[in-house]
């Protein structure tokens, strides 16, 4: 059975403020930093070919067992997580757990 993916999806326009190099050089690595204790595996960012998506960026976390997305979620460093997002978007992110097949 695959594990458990979770995807933060930030929606906007390309005239939206995305710091493409904050996320990946800041935000991410705090974020594998904080879930990898609840069982995160590995995390991902995507971006659209086109700049007429609605979609600015997706991430994509990979989780050893659904329990661990909860874990995660609602653990202490959440507050670091979520306290960093305003470094580098205005977006608000939505969170979009799927299931394996």
């Amino acid at each position: 059975m695959s594990e458990p993916v979770l995807y933060v999806i930030y929606r906007g326009t390309p005239a939206d403020r995305f710091d493409r190099a904050y996320y990946e050089e800041h935000h991410l690595p705090l974020v594998r930093s904080a879930f990898a204790a609840y069982g995160l595996i590995s995390l991902a960012a995507f971006y659209p070919a086109l700049d007429t998506s609605e979609t600015v960026a997706i991430c994509e976390c990979r989780f050893t067992a659904s329990a661990s997305i909860e874990a995660a979620f609602s653990s202490p460093e959440i507050s670091a997580v979520m306290a960093d997002v305003p470094r580098f978007t205005d977006l608000e992110p939505l969170r979009l757990r799927v299931l394996p097949l």
